[in-house]
């Protein structure tokens, strides 16, 4: 007997997900539904200072859009992902994007931030971290608040850890952007 998975569509993804609010949803690349529980009030709040933080300084800057954990983005392997806070470059996002019927962004995004909440597997973190590098993002920032450390991921495959008392960098992907890591611990 061979067992079989349902393929869920883009339109399903979005159905699914506008009549279940108070739960996030993803799509593996094999076209699998990922149910993920709501987070707690520690990891929504730095997820909300997170995304503060680098929307004032995008903005400040003009250097592009900063985006939600609501978020889907449709990634070259046809994985739907919602990062933490994502950041695209300006001029990467189709002209007219914000205009029209909302729907997924078809692109991976420049920079992501995932924080591990208490329900969060480290290796199913990472494991997303890895894909989300493989599918076009140039940094990403795991932050890791149950053993206080993170980890920054690039486009050349290196991963490097760093304590609680670093501070972080948005390298040559967003220039001039740091935060201590402490404020998302």
């Amino acid at each position: 007997m061979v067992a079989s998975c349902y393929i869920v569509t883009d339109e399903e993804l979005m159905q699914i997900s506008a009549k279940n609010p108070d739960l996030r949803f993803e799509r593996n690349a094999d076209g699998t539904l990922v149910i993920m529980a709501p987070t707690g009030g520690i990891s929504g709040n730095r997820e909300a200072k997170a995304g503060a933080y680098l929307l004032s300084y995008v903005e400040s800057q003009d250097l592009g859009e900063v985006f939600s954990s609501s978020t889907g983005f449709k990634l070259p392997n046809g994985a739907v992902r919602s990062p933490d806070v994502a950041f695209v470059a300006k001029g990467r996002l189709p002209e007219n994007w914000d205009e029209g019927e909302d729907g997924f962004i078809n692109l991976a995004p420049d920079f992501v931030i995932e924080i591990r909440s208490k329900t969060d597997s480290l290796e199913t973190l990472q494991e997303k971290m890895q894909e989300y590098m493989e599918n076009g993002v140039k940094l990403g920032w795991l932050i890791d608040r149950k053993n206080q450390q993170a980890w920054v991921y690039r486009a050349d495959k290196s991963v490097t850890q760093f304590p609680a008392t670093a501070i972080l960098d948005g390298e040559n992907v967003v220039p001039g952007f740091t935060l201590q890591l402490k404020r998302l611990l």
